[in-house]
């Protein structure tokens, strides 16, 4: 069967690799000079397979107001005269409640755990390397309150195969001795070992080069003008590119943010919109105050993860609509931020490597994969800041789902 995937980020060369393996003549449509230079280029290196609680919790609305008055919120809003910006806020504030954040969470464990597999088998079996290692992740509280709404989440998310820990705040520092520097703020830590990281990009260079090699077709640098529908059929006809016409059996949205965009074109609508979030890059060769461990500030919403002798920084969420601009305040909070954490893990007066970059994000958090409205057209989308941590099983889903295979995990609740 010959498919056509659009977009080279993590989601969609994982969806080719699956592809390809099952047999697949595969071309991907990137209009990137390579892979993984967009959301996936550098975001929080995290691969958090047990964490995956949705942004949409039931403690959010209270906290949505002093969020968006303060100018050190991990939440900024810019609102626009875009009426799907609005739609994609009421629902998000709609799901933010205990029985939805519960059903959010069962779904993005069962998917989770199956990436984690997926991830682990490539890790096994193909000869690729991006930094990766399994070094754990500890989530700090500042305050006794989300401490203790923590350990509730633990409990929950333990009776759905989670193997977490609560920490006191003597634990915290044995186990992460880097973060002795802001002992006074600590309350406690959920640890949770299982949590691997790597350098995402490096992930995407890696297979691109693989792939081509088993013979999946680039057209790098290709933009994507228009989607034809078949005249009789609810099917799509060709794909029409500023390389000419292409026409498969089957094609794939992988496309990030921009999806929704794509699914309106075709009339239907995609529940995603962009939260724009950053992060900075740090060179650690002879410093010793990194983290040894993936490290989440509870409090800011930042993460840190180790890759190689970088330190990964990444956080915030804006809602701005499609601007991948860097805000100067917001990457200078997030310096500042890293500095009083971690001051002694690098030369923070050197080059930092800010970056900002849209998670295509639906307001319960649940990615959306497999079938869309047109029988020969598959979504892969919606993974919001989980996209690394679910782009192997998501694409595992969606080639079995083309193939007409039966799906190894349950997809109630992952799909349109």
């Amino acid at each position: 069967m010959k498919t056509v995937v659009l977009g080279a980020g993590v989601i969609g060369i994982t969806t080719a690799y699956y592809l390809n393996k099952a047999g697949h003549d595969v071309t991907v449509v990137e209009r990137n000079a390579h892979a993984g230079l967009e959301t996936s280029y550098a975001n929080g290196g995290q691969l958090s397979y047990s964490y995956v609680a949705p942004l949409a919790g039931p403690g959010v609305v209270p906290k949505i107001p002093p969020w968006l008055l303060r100018r050190d919120s991990p939440l900024r809003f810019y609102p626009k005269f875009d009426l799907d910006q609005w739609r994609w806020c009421l629902a998000f504030v709609a799901a933010c409640n205990r029985p939805q954040a519960e059903i959010s969470t069962v779904h993005l464990l069962r998917l989770a755990y199956y990436s984690r597999d997926m991830i682990h088998d490539i890790v096994a079996h193909e000869n690729i390397t991006f930094d990766y290692r399994r070094n754990g992740k500890l989530v700090i509280f500042s305050d006794q309150d989300s401490f203790d709404g923590a350990r509730k989440t633990l409990d929950f998310q333990r009776e759905h195969g989670s193997l977490q820990e609560a920490f006191s705040k003597q634990q915290v520092l044995t186990k992460e001795p880097a973060l002795q520097h802001i002992e006074s703020r600590i309350s406690g830590g959920i640890y949770t070992p299982s949590e691997d990281a790597g350098d995402c990009h490096d992930f995407c260079v890696a297979m691109e080069t693989l792939l081509r090699e088993r013979g999946v077709k680039f057209l790098t640098g290709t933009s994507i003008d228009k989607i034809e529908r078949a005249a009789h059929s609810r099917s799509i006809r060709a794909i029409h590119t500023s390389q000419g016409e292409i026409q498969a059996d089957a094609y794939v949205m992988a496309l990030g943010a921009a999806n929704a965009r794509v699914a309106k074109s075709l009339g239907f609508y995609l529940p995603i919109y962009p939260l724009k979030g950053y992060s900075l890059t740090l060179a650690t060769k002879g410093f010793s105050g990194a983290p040894h461990i993936s490290v989440t500030d509870g409090k800011f919403k930042v993460v840190y993860a180790l890759l190689g002798d970088e330190l990964r920084i990444a956080g915030m969420a804006d809602i701005a609509g499609y601007d991948r601009s860097l805000e100067a305040d917001r990457v200078s909070l997030l310096i500042a931020q890293a500095k009083a954490t971690f001051p002694d893990a690098a030369d923070y007066s050197a080059d930092l490597k800010p970056w900002a970059g849209l998670r295509p994000a639906t307001p319960k958090g649940t990615p959306i994969i497999g079938k869309s409205p047109f029988d020969n057209l598959y979504l892969n989308t919606g993974h919001g800041a989980l996209g690394w941590t679910l782009a192997c099983g998501c694409a595992k889903v969606v080639a079995d789902t083309i193939e007409g295979k039966s799906t190894a995990i349950a997809l109630d609740g992952l799909t349109l």
